[in-house]
């Protein structure tokens, strides 16, 4: 595979042929999102889309920080005209055409843009050291990469509210009782855990996988209406799939299914 210089890309991570680890790797500034880094990150999630092999894709950070914001000093001197000019929002924007599942596997600090970057995953396992928050307001701005739209999906407007206002962080525990997070687990135990339920669904069938995910994000796109039915349309499409006649066939064999991918 590639190598790049703000992130490692590990395929087969744990020996596993369908799963595939993205860490951030810029310690010295704990993470900090740069516009480099994110062309690298997202270079990498399109090549692991196109290779077969991969099913799961999982993003962590370091220890200390899984991304503790937007490199400021790229960003301290920056013109409107700057900022419309740069390429981060095209960029972002890109991580929503992944069809493969993205977990985020939070310890330490996941702070502005680092937040940001978790919530554009597709789920979130938090180390019980974790802190989430959107801190932009302390520097005079407010966040720029979903934060405010996001985070107000995941946990509500009040609370939402109350954490872009003020700046201030939650705990992983927090975070998880609010819906932000999926599961907390210990944080010396975080790639583990976050490895085994990336291991559970790259062991499903990888069309139903792509479809469900589809569907569940329609849900935040559409008036239920229009979700029930996007949803069924893709039920439908799945027994277009052979994967969903080996699952039902291995079910009334009761044994394990072998999916292919198709």
């Amino acid at each position: 595979m590639k190598s790049f210089e703000n992130i490692l890309l590990t395929k087969n991570y744990q020996n596993h042929a369908h799963v595939a680890l993205i860490q951030l790797n810029r310690p010295k500034v704990l993470n900090a999102i740069s516009t480099d880094l994110l062309k690298e990150l997202v270079e990498a999630l399109f090549l692991l889309e196109d290779d077969k092999d991969v099913r799961v894709i999982m993003i962590t950070g370091g220890d200390r920080a899984f991304a503790a914001g937007a490199d400021i000093a790229q960003l301290a001197e920056a013109s409107p005209i700057d900022q419309i000019n740069d390429t981060r929002i095209r960029t972002w924007k890109q991580m929503s055409l992944i069809s493969k599942p993205i977990i985020a596997a939070v310890n330490g600090f996941a702070l502005g843009a680092g937040s940001e970057l978790a919530m554009s995953c597709d789920f979130i396992i938090a180390g019980d050291s974790a802190r989430f928050g959107q801190p932009e307001i302390k520097i005079g701005t407010i966040p720029g990469a979903g934060g405010t739209q996001r985070l107000t999906r995941a946990i509500g407007k009040s609370k939402a509210m109350l954490a872009v206002l003020t700046g201030e962080m939650m705990d992983a525990y927090e975070a998880e009782r609010s819906g932000l997070v999926a599961k907390v687990v210990p944080a010396e135990t975080l790639m583990q855990e976050t490895f085994e339920i990336a291991k559970v669904i790259a062991n499903r069938a990888p069309v139903a996988v792509k479809l469900a995910k589809e569907a569940v994000n329609m849900a935040f796109e559409t008036p239920l209406k229009d979700g029930m039915e996007f949803e069924r349309r893709n039920f439908y499409l799945t027994f277009a799939s052979k994967d969903q006649k080996e699952g039902m066939k291995a079910f009334m064999e009761k044994r394990e299914p072998k999916y292919e991918g198709n």
